[in-house]
């Protein structure tokens, strides 16, 4: 089972593309101009934690599992 999870709420992402460019590992920008994450059930933080802390309408959440 992963370690973490990563919840995405794409209806108030603004597709400022903090998180792709801070955590291009697991984030990406899509075609609609919003973000996606790769993965959502992860074993390691990475730098998943810092793209949530810069996400400036605060969508993502990394949540403990």
């Amino acid at each position: 089972m992963a370690k973490f999870r990563i919840e995405h709420d794409r209806d108030t992402c603004i597709g400022c593309g903090a998180c792709a460019n801070i955590c291009p590992d697991n984030w990406a920008m899509e075609p609609d101009g919003k973000s996606k994450p790769k993965k959502t059930d992860i074993d390691s933080l990475g730098c998943n934690q810092s793209a949530a802390d810069s996400c400036p309408v605060q969508c993502i959440r990394v949540i403990k599992q």
